[in-house]
């Protein structure tokens, strides 16, 4: 008879406790390797499905109304469908070394895709929001063999992408559509027709998937250069689903992250579907459709999870919804993570739901979640709690030599991890040599302390420090002070450009809806709450959106952008109206702001060499 813990052989009828460091001790005093029930992530989801199998695994809501019937997939058919896929691959020629890429929306199929793909070889999930260049790389990088995406039928933009780049990629030998595939495209299948000839009760490979075996690439870094390819074995991720299965359980999640994301494909995907929870999926854009935040609080009332969960900027915008009379009585927990939730937002789901906000922090390199606040502890606001069981936390001070030393209580240093999810390395050896400190322990290049009762506090990220004349100025605590505005809906604090100081803070600031502020008064606010001076924003931007990434996190680099074309715009106002300038990412600099001049003169161009020459960004001019 299976325990409380599908995936865990030693945990008995009920959650352990896990209230103090002594339980936690005792917990751990088991071998890892003697508790999980599953060697693969095939076996993750056969464990979850054998438990009910005609439970719901999948409810399917194209629109995210909460009134649809949806489509249901029990968990005997997910567990088919995801087998009809491995062996729809085989059949394709994969082996345990070859990639399958799946780049779709929110569909049953990048389900049956990314698991199936896992167990007949490689999955490697990749953003279809990207352009089809940086797709194209990615995709060439990873060596991709069989390419699953959405027919024109599905979406005409995915595919037009595809089919500009599928002769750019030499490993590539079939092309399968979901929604049909287009008529006369040499080598692009229907996904209906290749997997409805597969059986769905046993995998024909009859392959023994090892823990070390690679399940996947995840992409993960920049937009620009080598894609930074992340490599999770089996054991990472099971190791993922079993950690979520005993910290954050849940009968139901309002499933809205792309699986692209390690926060949609293992924290709330593999996690939920090992452990028996129904994923309610909401829309091929998940919390992208603003239907899904509209109608958050019916869509709870009508599913009843007991953890609310989504990135910040999700949990943020929900809390602009008005719950008008649903009955949300169901929320035990809410949790969020893939950057910091603000305090005030935070507190206000405390007050609202009465329901305790269990921060997460982890990267891709950990298979998502490393740390969290502990339900049976107290819980610290701005504070993402402890490294979940088997896994561990330091922070360490790293010198120019690259040797490190280990942080005091409150100091702050760069956050390093090691435990069962944390990745063996990159597929490219040019990104591993500074990625650990030493065998086993990441460097997540975020700034942090831990405090004296072991709570990690993350204070920053070390590429987003502003450099303010030598001053090191955190954007965080700025950012907590704008979220507690009463008009902000969202904001972000990034540097821009001095020749002086090398950067200045400046806020960019996303009001609530009918919400009225000028940046006169925001700034005032900022001013009378930040304890250190230079740190006050020199300029708030009010606009109407604040860029994201394709799950939910602020784009900072955009915002960089836009700070830059700002200044120089303003540094070369009084030169004349034929100057055009474009700040961007670029390959070699990192960035680089563009002047384009029309019909100009030597002279001018030297002058505004000599304006921005000081500037630390790198520029260049262009006369056309």
């Amino acid at each position: 008879m299976a325990g409380w813990h599908l995936l865990d052989t030693k945990i008995g009828g009920s959650r352990p406790d896990l209230g103090t460091s002594a339980a936690l001790h005792a917990f751990e005093s088991v071998p890892f390797e003697e508790r999980i029930a599953a060697r693969s992530t095939y076996d993750v989801i056969r464990l979850g499905a054998a438990a009910n199998p005609d439970r719901p695994a999948l409810i399917f809501l194209p629109n995210s109304d909460a009134q649809e019937p949806g489509v249901t997939i029990t968990y005997r058919e997910f567990m088919g469908g995801v087998t009809q896929a491995a062996n729809m691959f085989h059949a394709l020629g994969v082996q345990e070394t070859d990639v399958v890429t799946l780049l779709l929306p929110l569909l049953p199929q990048s389900f049956f895709t990314l698991f199936g793909g896992e167990a007949a070889g490689i999955a490697n999930p990749v953003n279809p929001l990207l352009e089809a260049a940086q797709i194209a790389e990615i995709l060439r990088a990873a060596g991709t063999k069989v390419l699953v995406t959405a027919g024109p039928a599905i979406s005409a933009e995915i595919w037009a992408k595809v089919d500009k780049i599928r002769s750019e990629l030499p490993d590539l030998t079939a092309v399968i559509c979901v929604g049909g595939a287009p008529t006369g495209a040499a080598g692009v299948f229907s996904w209906d027709e290749l997997a409805k000839a597969q059986p769905a009760d046993r995998l024909v490979s009859s392959r023994r998937i090892e823990p070390d075996d690679i399940a996947a690439y995840f992409h993960t870094g920049g937009t620009t250069g080598m894609p930074k390819l992340v490599r999770h074995t089996h054991l990472n991720q099971v190791y993922q689903a079993w950690a979520i299965g005993l910290m954050l359980p849940s009968n139901t999640i309002l499933f809205g992250l792309p699986l692209f994301h390690v926060g949609g494909a293992l924290t709330q995907g593999l996690a939920s579907l090992g452990t028996g929870t129904t994923l309610v999926v909401l829309s091929p854009s998940g919390w992208r459709n603003p239907n899904s935040v509209r109608n958050a609080w019916k869509l709870v009332e009508r599913f009843r999870p007991a953890v609310f969960g989504g990135v910040p900027t999700v949990l943020a915008a929900a809390l602009n919804v008005p719950v008008e009379g649903a009955d949300v009585s169901s929320i035990k927990f809410c949790s969020g993570g893939g950057s910091a939730i603000p305090v005030a937002v935070a507190q206000a789901y405390e007050t609202q739901f009465d329901a305790p906000v269990l921060e997460v922090y982890g990267m891709t390199e950990t298979s998502s979640v490393h740390t969290i606040s502990y339900p049976d502890r107290p819980v610290r606001l701005g504070t993402v709690g402890h490294a979940v069981p088997y896994s561990r936390v330091r922070v360490v001070e790293i010198g120019k030599d690259g040797k490190w030393v280990d942080c005091q209580p409150d100091q702050i240093g760069v956050v390093t991890m090691s435990g069962p999810g944390v990745f063996s390395g990159y597929l490219s050896e040019k990104h591993n040599r500074d990625a650990f400190i030493e065998p086993g322990w990441v460097n997540s290049g975020d700034l942090g302390r831990i405090d004296g009762e072991g709570y990690l506090w993350i204070t920053g990220r070390a590429k987003d420090l502003i450099i303010r004349g030598g001053h090191n100025i955190d954007p965080a605590p700025v950012e907590e002070i704008l979220f507690r505005h009463p008009a902000v809906a969202f904001a972000a604090v990034v540097g821009e450009p001095d020749a002086y100081a090398g950067e200045l803070p400046v806020a960019y600031v996303q009001l609530k809806p009918g919400a009225q502020a000028d940046a006169d008064e925001i700034t005032s606010f900022v001013a009378a709450r930040t304890p250190e001076r230079a740190a006050t924003p020199v300029h708030v931007h009010i606009v109407d959106a604040i860029p994201l990434t394709g799950v939910g996190k602020v784009f900072k680099p955009q915002l960089r952008w836009d700070a830059a074309e700002r200044k120089v715009r303003s540094m070369l106002a009084d030169l004349g109206s034929n100057i055009d300038v474009k700040a961007a990412a670029h390959a070699t600099h990192g960035n680089m702001i563009t002047v384009r001049l029309a019909g100009a003169s030597a002279a001018l161009e030297a002058e505004i060499h000599k304006r921005l020459d000081p500037l630390v960004t790198r520029h260049e001019v262009v006369r056309e």
